[in-house]
């Protein structure tokens, strides 16, 4: 409204060539003229919005109809549009609307939260386009065994679900889950990146995302990916593989210790990559999409080299580094490890790097920023 009075007053002073004014506030001619009638026949009240409804609506849902509706869902609360559309056409009524209609008359009436509807919004699948781009890791929930407590390590490839790690663990530890990722690397490759949550071994917490793993990642090339705090559904590729594993390996089966497991994790996981249909990906199975990366695992860590625009300083071992007559905290991940502060175009603001990764930001006024 306020924009509509400042074109009235510009259109209508002496002189003003309207065809520019409109043009001035991004509206046609022919709006221009339609608003400067309206505001000469009715003032200030012309220019605002009627009513955009149509006068009449021969298709709309007929009111004995909308009622009907209305009192099956009174009557059971949780019956959404689908089953009060079956549930009418089985009482014989005619031309019942199709269940989108039937639940714009919930939400019309206010039978429909807002809250309700967000849940029932349909989940939107991503997938990256080729293999090794991105692999999902978690530990799916541990279980009893004859010896102890097993915690199954489990790595996916998000494009193809191939299983490129299922590891029988005895801990949740870092020096437990590197030596399975070594032997998934040197099988298959290095993978663009590695989806995990924001627990240990990966995450100390939602604040200090990085751990000595991370870095071993990042060294190797492979960017650490947090998934979003508290939501699974992030990594959703790894949680259907963990269900999947439950009820088909693990549910009713005694394991005497990790080897046995291992052993029935390393049947399981051939017949799961090579001869179980998937229906995420068209009934195929995952081998038919998996290739192994081009990426090849190294013998030894890579040397850790910054270009020249980067000012380099070592972490110390209680994750501090020394800049400008200051001790700024950084991580304990990267303790013994170089880092490089690139300048930004802020002045006194530089981007924390790791390897090839941003890990935080530095700005000389208020210390280190971590990324979250």
């Amino acid at each position: 409204m306020e924009q509509r009075l400042r074109f009235i007053e510009a259109a209508s002073a002496e002189g003003a060539d309207k065809r520019s004014v409109c043009k001035a506030f991004g509206i046609s001619r022919t709006t221009g003229y339609k608003w400067l009638e309206r505001y000469r026949v009715s003032g200030a009240d012309g220019l605002r919005d009627g009513a955009r409804r149509p006068h009449h609506s021969p298709t709309r849902t007929s009111a004995p109809l909308e009622a009907a509706v209305v009192e099956v869902r009174k009557a059971h609360p949780r019956w959404g549009g689908r089953k009060i559309h079956h549930v009418l056409r089985r009482r014989g009524i005619e031309k019942v609307p199709h269940m989108n209609t039937v639940t714009n008359i919930l939400h019309r009436h206010g039978l429909i939260s807002e809250e309700a509807s967000l849940k029932r919004r349909p989940f939107k699948r991503f997938e990256k386009e080729t293999p090794n781009e991105l692999w999902q890791m978690d530990f799916k929930g541990h279980f009893a065994i004859g010896s102890g407590r097993c915690h199954p390590l489990t790595v996916v490839d998000d494009h193809s679900r191939f299983a490129t790690v299922l590891a029988a663990c005895p801990d949740e530890r870092r020096k437990t889950v590197e030596p399975p990722l070594v032997r998934a690397f040197e099988q298959y490759g290095l993978p663009g990146g590695i989806l995990i949550d924001n627990g240990p071994p990966w995450g100390k917490d939602f604040e200090h995302r990085h751990t000595k793993l991370t870095a071993w990642l990042m060294q190797l090339g492979i960017e650490p990916i947090h998934g979003r705090p508290y939501h699974p559904q992030t990594r959703g590729k790894n949680e259907r593989f963990n269900g999947t594993l439950l009820l088909e390996a693990i549910e009713g089966i005694q394991f005497d210790d990790f080897a046995a497991v291992q052993d029935h994790f390393d049947e399981w996981c051939q017949v799961y990559n090579h001869e179980r249909p998937h229906q995420g990906i068209g009934d195929r199975v995952p081998a038919e999409r998996y290739r192994p990366s081009s990426r090849t695992m190294p013998r030894s860590l890579p040397d850790i080299v910054y270009d020249s625009s980067c000012l380099v300083r070592k972490v110390t071992r209680d994750g501090r580094i020394s800049f400008m007559n200051r001790q700024l905290f950084v991580s304990n991940a990267f303790a013994g490890k170089p880092i490089g502060l690139k300048p930004t175009q802020q002045d006194g603001v530089f981007t924390v790097m790791f390897c090839a990764f941003p890990i935080g930001k530095l700005d000389l006024a208020t210390g280190v920023e971590m990324e979250p």
